[in-house]
């Protein structure tokens, strides 16, 4: 059945909002379900099993069957990953999605056919004129103008519904532009006056007819009506960015919160706008839809071109050995094998420059970014710096949870199924779990899954194993949660759980302390700060009393 598309700004899958994160959905559905009806019965027992998973955090109680068709109707479903009708399957593209080694490249291929209007998603007369391939005309709007800030694609990149009307909003960002230079007050407000004004213009027929209430909200004022529009669209905007992020061909600018063609991808994102089509396609003959989707091999990319393919070998990697009349697949595994091997060595070097202590300055800079607001993806971030950090902060084999991207930039969280970063010291292991989340939304999130997750490490490794949980402000019901593990025997979590909660300032202390040692602190120290609180948990009388000394003894832990 399509979904019916009422949005006057461009519609995009939203579901999840990191692309990665739909890959273990995808397998758990297929392995349990394939062959069954998509029904409420198939999807309130999708929710059952999905609970239980390491990588799940949400909940998924109040409408078991509701979140299931919001994760799988969703973006596997409109991407093409996944049939649900008449009966659960997965396409060549999920297939291909599952197993493949070149995931960057398969979601390439399946955003680039995302289309609206399609069978799938139909808009009614109350929506905008729709006619366009979302990802293909973001990717142009990007390779047009160099850089594009998230403000801009907010603001109008999220009203190119038409393809051709592709000029006006270039000439709409570069208006922009330089009424943004020559704007004297601050650029706080003159975004703010900005939207408005844009849109106003875009809901001029709603807001003229007096229907400004919301489905979330019985407040039908303007002003609640305009900032709902605009949390929506700043919704679609975040989502693009995650999505167009996962294709391996733009970079980010976590501070200047822009977009960019990666320089060694200019070329396919050349061969990719000159040959694709930009008419929407098969809009009234959904078996052809469906089989077009699902196709793994379609579009052709540049690197599908044999010759082609092997200009950007020659290009890139020079040094690379292979005859010309090599198969085509070989060629591009042999593409694949190399570009891992560089970013290998990317992150091994930044390893070594992170251990000399090179990046110290770099490292606090970002922290104290993040505490101030200042980059997009916080979260990415600072499970990225707190990696790093931990990487200087003492010895051990310390492994990030990430995704990092061909240059070795962090390009995703971890799937949710492990810690988001393990440091290995030998005969101990520690978890570091970071969150951006505050108040009761930090408990209701992190805390089972911190527990878990060390459980599951002391089950697998037979070793003794420890938690840090960094965050900017930690809630009290974490600490309460935390101190009290300490002295409970639990065996779902391997025994008592030493997870120590620290506020990001008291980790940056840490971090200073050890720059400022005249040794390279050792994995001991570590372990005895750790042993410290385990101890102390037992000694003292409440959550309160163990959290400000375990603090105290953070700020001089190498004393």
């Amino acid at each position: 059945m399509a979904r019916p598309i009422d949005s006057k700004v461009l519609f995009l899958t939203t579901s999840p909002r990191t692309p990665e994160k739909m890959i273990p959905e995808i397998r758990l559905l297929v392995e349990h379900f394939a062959g069954n009806p998509w029904n409420n019965d198939t999807q309130h027992a999708f929710m059952d099993i999905l609970r239980e998973e390491q990588f799940f955090n949400g909940r998924g109680e109040n409408d078991p069957a509701l979140s299931a068709r919001d994760r799988i109707n969703r973006a596997p479903k409109s991407l093409g990953f996944v049939t649900l009708s008449p009966l659960i399957s997965l396409t060549p593209a999920g297939q291909a999605l599952l197993s493949s080694n070149r995931k960057e490249e398969v979601f390439l291929r399946q955003m680039l056919k995302f289309q609206v209007p399609s069978p799938y998603h139909k808009p009614t007369v109350r929506a905008a004129s729709f006619c366009v391939k979302p990802y293909l005309e973001m990717l142009r709007l990007v390779r047009t103008m160099g850089t594009l800030k998230f403000d801009e694609l907010q603001i109008f990149g999220m009203q190119l519904t038409d393809w051709r009307n592709f000029k006006s909003i270039i000439q709409k960002i570069e208006t922009f532009r330089l009424a943004k230079a020559k704007y004297e007050g601050s650029y706080k407000t003159f975004k703010a006056e900005y939207l408005r004004d844009e849109l106003t213009r875009i809901f001029e027929d709603r807001i003229a007819s007096g229907k400004t209430q919301t489905r979330e909200s019985n407040d039908a004022s303007l002003e609640k009506f305009l900032k709902t529009q605009s949390s929506n669209m700043r919704d679609y905007a975040d989502a693009c960015f995650r999505y167009l992020r996962a294709t391996g061909l733009v970079n980010v600018s976590h501070v200047g919160k822009s977009l960019s063609i990666v320089p060694e991808r200019m070329e396919d994102v050349d061969y990719i706008l000159q040959t694709i089509d930009r008419e929407p396609c098969f809009v009234e003959d959904e078996r052809r839809y469906v089989e077009y989707l699902g196709n793994a091999e379609l579009p052709r990319l540049l690197t599908d071109n044999k010759q082609q393919l092997i200009a950007k070998l020659q290009t890139e990697f020079p040094q690379a050995e292979f005859s010309p009349n090599t198969d085509t697949v070989i060629l591009k595994n042999l593409l694949t094998d190399l570009i891992g091997q560089r970013k290998e060595n990317t992150l091994r070097r930044q390893v070594m420059e992170i251990k000399n202590y090179r990046l110290y300055d770099d490292i606090q800079n970002i922290f104290r970014q993040i505490e101030n607001k200042e980059l997009y993806d916080a979260p990415l971030m600072l499970e990225w710096n707190t990696w790093r950090a931990m990487t200087m902060l003492d010895g051990g084999e310390i492994k990030a949870n990430l995704n990092f991207d061909d240059f070795g930039k962090p390009l995703s969280t971890a799937q949710g199924n492990m810690a988001d970063i393990v440091c290995d010291y030998g005969d101990y292991l520690l978890t570091v779990e970071v969150t951006m989340a505050s108040g009761q939304k930090q408990y209701e999130m992190e805390s089972e899954p911190v527990s878990r997750h060390l459980g599951k490490m002391k089950r697998d490794s037979g070793k003794p194993c420890y938690c840090l949980f960094v965050a900017p402000t930690i809630n009290e019901a974490c600490i309460a949660h935390f101190y009290a593990l300490h002295n409970m025997n639990i065996s779902y979590y391997g025994g008592e759980s030493v997870i120590v909660p620290l506020s990001l300032n008291i980790f940056q202390k840490m971090l200073e302390d050890s720059y400022k040692a005249s040794y390279i602190p050792n994995p001991e120290q570590v372990k005895c700060f750790f042993e410290y609180s385990r101890e102390l948990a037992k000694a003292c009388e409440n959550e309160n009393i163990w959290y400000r000394q375990i603090q105290e003894k953070a700020l001089n832990w190498l004393a």
